[in-house]
């Protein structure tokens, strides 16, 4: 399949905002940290009360998260009588080829939430990990921390209930808290 003139220029221009929303979102986070938040000064240090707190909220909150996905991804298989292993599609007496068009773009959808919610929170726990024992102010660290988790709670319902522009914007939101905890680390490793 080629692609006409048109569909080029337009595919080139969805590729060049990609790239630009990325670096948008991060001179975001840099920006924020450095024109509302103190950066302070790296220095390793046991984290406060405060700090373990906030990391305490935003972690439940994440398994809340997880937990909403899990049921719905379940309710979604037994909603449309759809097994994980072969082992249940034999037991239930059906096959793969049984299962609705319907059933399995909405099992999909769940997949791909519960994929895209993984792939970010492996990196934001090595951040957040780092981050908590960095001294950071409180503020900071509930910004960025507990807005994470919010984000991803955003993105979650956006996702599961199909709302494209929301979950574009919890998508962001996620991100920009990632970023902001990153170039919170590095701006303090350098001052």
């Amino acid at each position: 399949m080629t692609l006409n003139t048109e569909e080029m220029k337009r595919q080139k221009r969805t590729m060049s905002i990609v790239v630009i929303y990325q670096i948008v979102v991060i001179l975001l986070s840099v920006a924020l940290n450095i024109f509302v938040f103190e950066v302070h000064p790296f220095v390793v240090t046991l984290p406060s009360n405060e700090l373990f707190q906030t990391l305490i909220i935003a972690t439940v909150l994440l398994v809340l998260n997880h937990t909403w996905l899990m049921t719905a991804t379940e309710l979604t298989r037994a909603r449309f009588k759809m097994y994980s292993t072969p082992e249940e599609w034999l037991a239930s007496g059906t096959n793969r080829e049984d299962a609705t068009k319907k059933g399995i773009s909405e099992l999909e959808r769940h997949h791909s939430t519960h994929q895209n919610t993984t792939e970010n929170v492996v990196y934001y726990v090595l951040l957040a990990l780092i981050f908590v024992f960095s001294s950071p102010p409180t503020i900071v660290a509930t910004v960025w921390l507990v807005g994470f988790a919010v984000a991803r709670l955003g993105y979650t319902y956006s996702y599961l209930y199909g709302k494209d522009n929301a979950r574009g914007l919890f998508m962001s939101l996620s991100l920009l808290a990632m970023y902001g905890l990153a170039s919170y680390l590095v701006m303090s490793l350098i001052i």
